[in-house]
C-alpha cells in the first residue's frame, strides 16, 4: 500500500484490513473522527504512538500537550501544514509494515 492507495481507501466505511494500530488511528483522522483517532493510539507505548498522539494534539490545539508528546517522540513540533505532517505519519508507518 502507498500513500495514494491510503488515501482512496479513506471513500470506504472502514480501515483497510490487517494494517497497524498507527496507520488505523490516521485512517480515522483521515476519515475526520479524532475522537476516534486518538482511542486508538493514546495507550499504545513507542515514538511511532507518540508522534501521532502528538500530531493529534497539535491538530486539537492542545499545544503544550502536542509538545510533550512530540519530546517523548524525539521529535519537534513540525513547521509544516496539518496535512503534510498527516501525510508524512502515513508515510512513515507505511514503510513500517
Amino acid at each position: 500500500m502507498d500513500l495514494t492507495t491510503f488515501k482512496q481507501s479513506l471513500s470506504g466505511g472502514k480501515p483497510p484490513e490487517n494494517i497497524s494500530a498507527y496507520l488505523q488511528s490516521l485512517w480515522y483522522d483521515g476519515k475526520g473522527d479524532w475522537k476516534k483517532s486518538h482511542e486508538v493510539i493514546q495507550d499504545i507505548a513507542g515514538n511511532n504512538a507518540a508522534w501521532i498522539h502528538a500530531y493529534l494534539h497539535r491538530k486539537e490545539g492542545d499545544i503544550w500537550n502536542a509538545d510533550f508528546w512530540y519530546n517523548k517522540a524525539g521529535k519537534k513540533r513540525p513547521d509544516m501544514t496539518l496535512e503534510k505532517e498527516w501525510e508524512e505519519l502515513v508515510n512513515a508507518m507505511l514503510n513500517e509494515e
